[in-house]
């Protein structure tokens, strides 16, 4: 007897489909973030507070997931429009933490931002307070995930200078990486630049950044690092923008960067 098939649905393309148990939309606190309004840390003071509703009801849970496409959200009284996407390029200076709120009180790279007419913009990853160079600002999220993104192997070339002058066999060491607290930290290329009596200026090509990468490489090897400063992310250069001052990337530069 010839086997029987199971009963096939007439159109398998109408069944529903299975739920991927991912929710839908973005948090409530990410939302007014990803609109330009404020950081999520400064939109979860602004729902407890009661000062935001959404569908004309006030919300006081910052999880609640929205869709920033159908869902009319409105803080004090003025319904949230997007801002127009905002790509600017900072000359860090030394001594300035990036973040826009810092439980420490110190001074924040928005020091720098003041005065300008900008939408609220966050940083595209880090330099740490003692480091110096080309920091990227904007509110496109989606623009700064995928720079972040290590997939994405978008170098970054540092100079930094050493209270040390490294021979070719040192220079070798230093590019071989070494194991820190349990993470390789590598480098895609070290060259010495130049040196004069004890120091001397290194130039290090990242295409990836953990916290501190450089400055705990060079460690592991007693180097101590006399400044750091980030010249170059991808094509774009810092080029002679005044330390302390900023601008807007132009539509050459953001395509450098695959904007």
């Amino acid at each position: 007897m010839a086997s029987r098939r199971p009963p096939q649905p007439a159109n398998p393309a109408k069944l529903p489909k299975p739920p991927t148990g991912k929710p839908l939309g973005v948090s409530l606190n990410r939302a007014l973030s990803k609109l330009g309004l404020c950081s999520r840390t400064q939109a979860e003071v602004l729902i407890a507070e009661g000062r935001v509703r959404v569908g004309g009801k006030v919300v006081r849970d910052p999880a609640l997931r929205v869709d920033l496409n159908r869902d009319s959200i409105v803080v004090d009284g003025e319904k949230v429009i997007a801002e127009r996407k905002v790509y600017v390029m900072l000359n860090k200076p030394r001594g300035l933490v990036t973040t826009r709120d810092d439980p420490q009180q110190r001074d924040t790279v928005y020091a720098c931002l003041e005065g300008l007419d900008l939408p609220f913009i966050s940083p595209v990853g880090r330099l740490d307070k003692a480091s110096e160079g080309l920091l990227l600002m904007t509110n496109d999220t989606r623009f700064a995930n995928r720079l972040m993104d290590p997939a994405s192997h978008l170098p970054k070339t540092y100079h930094v200078q050493v209270a040390a002058v490294p021979d070719a066999a040192m220079l070798e060491t230093l590019r071989a990486g070494v194991t820190v607290d349990g993470e390789i930290l590598t480098a895609n290329s070290i060259d010495l630049l130049r040196s004069g009596g004890r120091t001397a200026w290194l130039e290090v090509v990242l295409d990836e950044g953990r916290n501190r990468h450089i400055r705990r490489l060079l460690a592991a090897h007693d180097i101590e690092v006399l400044r750091l400063i980030r010249i170059a992310i991808g094509g774009l250069r810092l080029g002679h923008l005044a330390k302390g001052t900023a601008r807007h990337l132009t539509a050459e530069e953001l395509a450098l960067l695959g904007g």
